[in-house]
């Protein structure tokens, strides 16, 4: 098969995986698409993982497609791109719109009800690992005492002064970005 099959096909399969096994939204996919990107194919790094993760998060709308599309671009072009969002997207759409309608119909039975409420929790374990990790890594590149300040004065600024989010992280790319790119000058 032509390389640039393989390659196609191994993006396609990447985000396919991705879409249909990223329970709970895009926060909860980030880990697979990391398996995917970093471990299985090895088309970024830990750190370029980290630094689109982090770009994606800047940016609104849904995270795994951000970060579909730019790894699809970046490993493939423009078809790369297009590819890696369809695949992630259209499947799950249309197995959403299947469940939606049979629990939309079987809604008033118990069982019913408590799958529904059973998800809650597993979602919030999992973005807490997520969370996890994300301050582990960011301890890592700047030290605890660093990560943990910034950690802490994101949280007061939202949610005692009520800033908006999109503020804090312009704030945070700021704060964090502005030394590296001044160290990668100098290399």
């Amino acid at each position: 098969m032509h390389p640039k099959r393989v390659l196609h096909r191994n993006i396609g399969l990447a985000f396919f995986r991705v879409g249909m096994l990223g329970f709970g939204g895009g926060p909860s996919s980030i880990p697979l698409v990391h398996l995917e990107v970093v471990k299985k194919y090895k088309w970024m790094d830990e750190e370029e993982f980290g630094d689109t993760l982090a770009l994606a998060n800047t940016m609104p709308g849904p995270i795994g497609t951000k970060m579909a599309g730019y790894i699809g671009y970046r490993v493939a072009g423009f078809w790369g791109c297009i590819n890696a969002i369809i695949v992630s997207i259209v499947p799950t759409v249309l197995l959403m719109l299947l469940f939606l309608g049979l629990i939309q119909a079987y809604k008033d039975i118990p069982w019913v009800q408590n799958m529904s409420a059973a998800v809650v929790p597993v979602v919030a374990v999992m973005l807490g690992v997520l969370t996890y990790d994300f301050i582990k890594k960011s301890s890592e590149s700047f030290g605890w005492l660093k990560a943990l300040l910034l950690l802490a004065l994101s949280a007061v600024l939202m949610e005692v002064l009520h800033i908006h989010p999109a503020i804090v992280i312009l704030g945070c790319i700021i704060i964090v970005f502005l030394p590296l790119l001044k160290r990668r000058k100098k290399e």
